[in-house]
């Protein structure tokens, strides 16, 4: 931290934000918390392919195992469902019953920028009792849904898609297992929350209680970094509210920032380990800023134009590299593609969190190797 020209609001440099967004994201040591305790404090994993909330708790935790977090899914413990930014996330039970109601504006806001103009006069309401119906009756695909939907006389003619997104925007449309469970495979099936959960949504949270979390998770961060990552806007007059009993930063470029005010700062100092971070990773995703995790070069190696946020590589705390696992009959090899030379302390890091890695996913393998590669 450096000192600001106005003495009442310190001024937080890029390294600070990085050690402060390592530690709330449980990468500055792995933490002794269970997987269901990560995941609620995490607010999710976001999860489009089922694995990467696998590799995400494995590189914040002391101790997990695949079995650890399948075994959350089949209890109902935790589950796959369309919340931040509409994208699939594996939260908790009661995150998802709590999330949901808070995030669905964003939901109908992406719908109707996708779809509004192919569904003019749906009665929504209508549309959504039809499809919940259908999904509380067994769990269906989308595309057993939308064969369901186009064989009512109501929406023979609609578009088929935009009929089936309608229901994952309108009903809280969860994942079923096997979906998401690792080592097995099978499409995504659906049922509403309320039927898997057997309770209604739960409507007694605030947009507060979520950016306390958020900050919990994220902090400090501006208003801009909280709509980022939930895709919600004009939050401008919930921080106002907030702000009396909220801490004010500011960041090297004049930016507010907030944070809850009981949480500490790490020094900008300490050090920050190795760490083989999951595809699509919220770390990555969930400031406007991101330069506290990722230099600007290296964010097109990493965000691809198809919507793919590759696997990445921390070196002192910071995105400078790639990684991916490659298996051939019973051999697994772990590439990594980094951006910048290693050095000596960092190579060995790589090796042994690189090998740590492969005994937690390719422990079937008897042939295991590790090949690293400079791409600047």
């Amino acid at each position: 931290m450096t000192p600001s020209t106005n003495a009442s609001i310190p001024v937080l440099g890029n390294r600070s934000l990085n050690r402060a967004l390592l530690e709330r994201q449980l990468l500055l040591r792995r933490s002794p918390m269970s997987p269901l305790e990560a995941t609620e404090h995490l607010i999710g994993l976001q999860a489009q392919a089922p694995t990467p909330p696998y590799y995400g708790l494995h590189s914040r935790l002391e101790r997990f195992s695949q079995t650890d977090l399948s075994d959350l899914i089949r209890s109902r413990q935790a589950t796959r469902i369309a919340l931040m930014r509409s994208t699939i996330h594996l939260v908790s039970a009661r995150d998802c019953l709590a999330l949901r109601p808070l995030i669905q504006p964003v939901l109908e806001r992406q719908y109707q920028g996708n779809y509004g103009r192919k569904m003019p006069g749906i009665d929504f309401a209508e549309l959504a009792e039809a499809g919940r119906a259908l999904v509380e009756e067994r769990p269906l695909t989308f595309a057993e849904l939308e064969s369901a939907l186009t064989g009512m006389a109501h929406w023979a003619e609609e578009d088929k898609h935009a009929l089936s997104y309608a229901v994952r925007t309108y009903v809280p449309l969860v994942q079923v297992p096997p979906r998401g469970l690792w080592g097995e495979s099978g499409q995504a099936t659906h049922t509403s929350a309320e039927a898997w959960f057997g309770t209604a949504l739960d409507r007694s949270r605030d947009e507060e209680w979520l950016v306390e979390r958020y900050l919990a998770a994220y902090g400090p961060a501006s208003i801009n970094d909280f709509q980022t990552w939930s895709g919600l806007t004009r939050m401008s007059e919930v921080f106002r509210r907030m702000r009396p009993r909220l801490t004010i930063y500011k960041s090297e470029e004049g930016v507010e920032l907030f944070d809850l005010a009981d949480a500490s700062l790490p020094g900008e100092d300490v050090p920050a380990p190795v760490r083989f971070i999951a595809e699509f990773d919220n770390l990555l995703l969930s400031h406007a800023q991101r330069s506290r995790i990722i230099a600007e070069e290296y964010r097109k190696k990493i965000f691809t134009i198809n919507g793919i946020i590759r696997s990445s590589v921390l070196l002192n705390g910071f995105v400078a590299g790639m990684w991916k696992i490659e298996r051939v009959k019973g051999s697994a090899t772990l590439n990594i593609e980094l951006f910048r030379p290693a050095t000596g302390q960092e190579q060995d890091e790589l090796a042994l969190e690189g090998n740590r890695l492969l005994d937690f996913a390719a422990a079937d393998c008897t042939e295991r190797d590790i090949r690293i590669s400079v791409q600047p």
